[in-house]
């Protein structure tokens, strides 16, 4: 299979071509550039004067999460914006390795993963299972601390035994050499927020011999950011491996805090490898569950679940509880309430008859079983602009592609804009002046493709896999990933292409 892309202007290639040229795609690898009017091909694509760019990376993609990566292979939403390799596992959160064969770490975002047939354990057998379900991206892992503690644990929450820790150890050991690309970790989620620095330390080494990428949701990421990332600085410095601090939002509560640590971070100098994903855009999606004050969120969901429907209890959460702009808060997800997704707050106060957008959320907790997400639009979009500028921020969706069909493991979705359009923002932001749009890609492709190790991608050169975008105006006008043409003006092609991402250890 030969394609023969002409007439475009590259960004992101490892030479200078000026002016217009053009690709030659020889299977699933860039084979020349250049001038190539002479050449024959299966397919020809007509840039039309157009950027070519290397195939956008989403180091922060959540279709595994919510199990779209089995149910809707095609992950529309990705390619349609030039996106060709999404990173899952974050958060904490991953589909392997799994101890006892279950995907209790994936419940809170709001789905049923007991109705997915678990056929592996290993992150091998998850990675085989992958490529045997044909993607149309190309997608790779972390490895979610909780989903391997939550396993030696249960919902308890403490500290791990030594015994535990080395179990730990061996099985994260194992996971990278198996091609995980690093370890998360859900610092701000209830299984994850009792870890301790010593447990922390004890597998970022692990993480820093394989050459792996420690990846972190922070235990705080309003009021209390500044404290968590000196803790994450702390720990980069001390183990000296490659940090990602996910999704570093500014809430605007916390907005002072957030641009002291941010100028922290610019601050540091090139030996400190730490970067931050981020997505242009207001809103945060939120677990229902985390609405709770900190102390309200232990003990698993069915104690939490009772909780909620405790009067007395309810009595003294109200007392810590701001109240909530109702009419700045969706329902994305509301398990066996589809009526209510996409529904304000506001709405849900007047379905239930309520005047306190805190009782209306408590209901609403209970009825989807604290299995619901919700949109809440409470961050400050002036220090968004400023945080993807910096040189240590990378762009991700923190988002899944889902189709607006039923699916097959999780209820009703909400499609926000960090669905649709998070690079395409990006993209568009770059072009009316906040950066040089040939630094925003490589922020989109080499930057995360060397930091992740993704080898022979995120650069338009001779030998490297040909996934390539080509864009005008922050509108994709076709996708190619490893040499298929899989989206071209706007439809999918019903190309599977992707591959399964396996990181190799140093």
């Amino acid at each position: 299979m030969t394609l023969l892309i002409k007439n475009v202007k590259l960004l992101g290639a490892a030479q200078n071509f000026p002016g217009l040229t053009d690709v030659f795609v020889m299977h699933d690898k860039i084979s020349a550039i250049g001038p190539l009017a002479n050449k024959k091909a299966d397919d020809v694509l007509d840039g039309q004067g157009a950027y070519l760019s290397p195939g956008f990376i989403d180091v922060n993609a959540a279709s595994d999460h919510y199990l779209t990566l089995f149910d809707y292979p095609s992950q529309e939403d990705f390619l349609k914006q030039g996106v060709t390799t999404i990173l899952g596992g974050s958060c904490g959160s991953s589909l392997a390795p799994l101890l006892y064969g279950n995907l209790e770490s994936l419940q809170k975002w709001g789905g049923s993963p007991d109705k997915i047939n678990v056929n592996w354990h290993s992150v091998a057998e998850f990675l085989e299972a992958v490529d045997r379900r044909r993607l149309a991206v190309n997608f790779g892992t972390l490895i979610g601390h909780a989903t391997i503690r939550r396993a030696l644990v249960g919902d308890a929450l403490r500290d791990l035994t030594k015994n535990e820790l080395g179990v730990f150890a061996e099985t994260l050991r194992k996971a990278l050499q198996e091609g995980g690309f690093g370890l998360s970790t859900g610092l701000g989620y209830v299984h994850d927020r009792v870890t301790p620095y010593s447990e922390l330390k004890k597998l970022a080494e692990i993480v820093k011999e394989s050459g792996g990428i420690y990846a972190t949701h922070l235990r705080h990421s309003g009021v209390g950011v500044g404290g968590s990332i000196d803790e994450t600085l702390k720990l980069t410095k001390e183990v000296g491996m490659k940090t990602v601090v996910n999704h570093f939002i500014p809430v605007k509560e916390a907005g002072a805090e957030y641009e002291k640590a941010l100028s922290a971070i610019d601050a540091l100098p090139p030996s400190i490898d730490l970067r931050f994903d981020i997505y242009p855009f207001d809103t945060m999606l939120l677990p229902i569950y985390t609405f709770l004050p900190e102390w309200a969120q232990t003990g698993g969901r069915e104690i939490m679940l009772a909780n909620v429907k405790d009067p007395w209890f309810l009595t003294r959460v109200k007392k810590e509880m701001a109240a909530l702009d109702a009419a700045h808060c969706t329902v994305a997800q509301a398990p066996g309430n589809d009526f209510l997704v996409g529904k304000t707050l506001e709405d849900v106060k007047n379905i239930y008859g309520t005047k306190d957008s805190r009782d209306a959320l408590f209901r609403l907790m209970v009825a989807t079983g604290l299995r619901g997400t919700m949109l809440y639009k409470v961050l400050d979009e002036d220090l968004i602009r400023k945080a993807l500028a910096s040189r240590h921020s990378f762009v991700a969706s923190n988002a899944p592609s889902f189709s607006d069909a039923p699916h097959l493991n999780f209820q009703k979705m909400y499609k926000t804009e960090r669905t649709t359009s998070t690079f395409s923002m990006f993209l568009s932001l770059a072009e009316h002046g906040l950066m040089p749009l040939e630094d925003a890609v490589r922020k989109i492709t080499i930057q995360p493709a060397r930091e992740f190790n993704l080898a022979g991608r995120g650069e338009i050169k001779e030998g490297n896999f040909a996934d390539l975008a080509c864009f005008r105006g922050g509108e994709v006008k076709f996708t190619v990933v490893n040499g298929r043409v899989a989206v071209r003006e706007g439809e999918f092609l019903n190309q599977y292409p992707g591959k399964a991402l396996r990181h190799i250890s140093a």
